[in-house]
């Protein structure tokens, strides 16, 4: 019985597990920046019924006054912010602004030129993990439910265009920060990545990237589609191009959202097994795993639209 009760319980956390959504201000050009980190919070605390172990969101279109904005997270007791500093200004990075909270070291620098050699001595630093590198965006995540992750990050105060979040219940990876959503593809600026599902060839693309010189920093399938991305961003295509290619070379069940430096995008593959709905205005549009997270930002009745199989959709500002 105990058996039965335990597989029942597995099967229903399979279904249930985790929550994404994002949010696009289409006219933060003319109208100015909008509260995306107060919007992201409200949707995935409508959300965390689908996940609690962990939250976790991309602010995107900020009005950065520097070239680059670093978000690190460091292991308990290990004092690493001085050297931080100087591998960076080493590299040629000259830091504007930090600061420092409990595990989590926030820097703005200003650089010119690829930013790869400075990816590159960060993650060789004994116990520096990179959640995001971004020109105009930055990953916030962090334990707990999105009030939690609010009280400690103050994300109610972060603004920008555009962002995309998730709430996590962990199935198989690590219940830590290093496994939370989103994913920032390494070392590619501003491109992340949240995602409902599981990857079966996961292994297989993942030795295919690592083989081409790619990184990765955690053994989540949902890194290897911010990586995936990300490369197809490089070689010139475009945004929409690269979601419908994602369609045929992922495998598996999967809806994802993924946030650039001045788009949103979402994906769902041929099984449409993970939901999503999306609500539009001519100022807005959002999407979620569940509806009521998009009527926790529109105070207004408009009708949802739910993708189905094998459906991208690309939005850009």
């Amino acid at each position: 019985m105990l058996i039965f009760i335990q597989n029942i319980l597995v099967q229903i956390k399979v279904l249930f597990m985790c929550g994404i959504s994002g949010i696009m201000h289409k006219r933060v050009q003319t109208k100015g920046l909008a509260p995306i980190g107060q919007e992201l919070t409200r949707m995935l605390w409508s959300l965390a019924h689908r996940g609690m172990d962990s939250t976790g969101m991309t602010i995107a279109g900020q009005d950065s006054k520097e070239d680059f904005i670093f978000r690190l997270w460091t292991e308990k007791e290990i004092d690493v912010l001085g050297p931080v500093i100087d591998k960076i200004e080493a590299n040629g990075g000259e830091i504007k602004t930090k600061s420092q909270h409990d595990q989590y070291i926030r820097l703005t620098i200003n650089y010119e030129g690829d930013i790869k050699p400075i990816a590159e001595t960060l993650y060789n630093t004994p116990g520096v993990q990179i959640h995001s590198i971004g020109r105009v965006s930055e990953i916030v995540k962090d334990l707990g439910t999105a009030k939690d992750v609010d009280k400690i990050h103050n994300l109610d105060t972060m603004e920008g265009s555009h962002g995309i979040g998730h709430v996590r219940l962990a199935t198989e990876s690590r219940v830590d920060i290093t496994h939370s959503h989103p994913f920032w593809a390494y070392p590619f600026p501003d491109i992340s990545v949240v995602h409902n599902g599981q990857l079966t060839n996961y292994h297989k693309m993942k030795g295919h990237y690592e083989m081409m010189g790619h990184r990765f920093q955690t053994q989540n399938d949902s890194e290897l589609i911010a990586v995936y991305l990300a490369e197809k961003l490089s070689k010139g295509e475009s945004l929409d191009q690269a979601l419908r290619n994602s369609l045929d070379d992922l495998d598996g069940t999967f809806t994802y959202l993924v946030s650039t430096d001045n788009g949103i995008g979402y994906a769902k593959d041929r099984w449409s097994a993970k939901p999503l709905v999306i609500m539009e205005t001519d100022e807005v549009v959002a999407m979620a795993s569940e509806e009521i997270a998009l009527r926790s930002v529109f105070s207004e009745e408009l009708d949802r639209i739910e993708p189905q199989e094998n459906e991208v959709n690309t939005w850009l500002i």
